[in-house]
């Protein structure tokens, strides 16, 4: 039976609704979003859905709270770490999902650890769809192992104590995250081209005999769709794992590019298909070929 029976949640987003619908009847859940003020933003058309008190402000959310949970997008980080400073309880946990650089990591434990909290970082390694409250996360810091006790019954079962040391959980993500999108981008950039000059499956035959897969096509199929639905987020993400590199003091020009060409995708969206030849021949249309 755990212990945290109270819980805020800052970022209503995909993540914040996945974790109220996986923590309802486990324990009194609090959220807040920048979105709220809005009545007709996303956050605030969901929440009727869901077993969860919309707070005023984020300090509001947090205060009286055992766990906070902060899913918002990397660029808000160290704003939503300092937000809940003015109502954070002493010793209440701070997990910290967003995918940001160890520089920014450390900036937001710092300003938990000045309001009495226990910031704990968490690499999330999978998208948060399949698994949900489950997926497998790396946590890190001095607080990681006491989170992970005191949770349990929460239903994180994919989280693994992983480092002390706050930032290795992000470095280990973002790194990863350099070769993972940027294959999506590669595949993206090579088989437009190779479409366009009708050679895009000899291209595909000649991958598989240098790193052999069951299908390439499938693999490049999902690769790049993935670029096409989730650009925007994954672009986002390339920009925290260029100042991660940058943070290495390693010139980030692969991850710089890999954002760019994540945002470039995400403007396609509507070429979506399971089908690859088909959804290059609309991305072609679209740029008028």
């Amino acid at each position: 039976m755990t212990n945290l029976t109270r819980i805020a949640l800052i970022g209503f987003g995909e993540v914040g609704q996945t974790l109220a619908e996986d923590l309802a009847g486990k324990a009194d859940l609090a959220a807040w979003d920048i979105g709220f003020p809005d009545p007709d933003s996303i956050p605030s058309r969901a929440l009727p859905r869901f077993q969860v008190r919309a707070a005023e402000s984020a300090a509001g959310a947090v205060r009286g709270a055992q766990l906070v949970v902060s899913a918002v997008t990397a660029a808000r980080d160290l704003e939503a770490a300092r937000s809940v400073g003015e109502g954070l309880e002493p010793g209440a946990f701070f997990l910290d999902l967003n995918s940001c650089s160890p520089g920014q990591k450390t900036a937001s434990a710092e300003a938990i650890h000045a309001a009495g909290g226990r910031y704990v970082e968490a690499a999330v390694m999978s998208p948060i769809g399949p698994k949900r409250i489950a997926s497998p996360m790396l946590l890190g810091g001095p607080h990681a192992r006491a989170f992970l006790q005191a949770a349990d019954g929460l239903g994180f079962a994919g989280a693994q104590a992983y480092s002390e040391v706050i930032g290795q959980a992000a470095a280990t993500k973002l790194c990863r995250s350099v070769m993972i999108k940027g294959v999506e981008a590669l595949l993206t950039e090579s088989l437009l081209a190779a479409r366009h000059y009708g050679v895009e499956q000899v291209v595909l035959d000649s991958l598989s005999d240098l790193l052999p897969l069951p299908d390439w096509n499938r693999t490049a199929q999902y690769m790049i769709s993935r670029s096409l639905e989730h650009g925007t987020r994954r672009a986002e993400e390339m920009r925290e794992a260029a100042r991660t590199v940058a943070e290495a003091q390693v010139p980030p020009l692969m991850s710089r590019a890999i954002a760019e060409r994540q945002d470039w995708a995400a403007g396609h969206r509507s070429a979506l298909s399971d089908d690859l030849a088909a959804m290059l021949d609309a991305i072609n249309r679209d740029l008028g070929r």
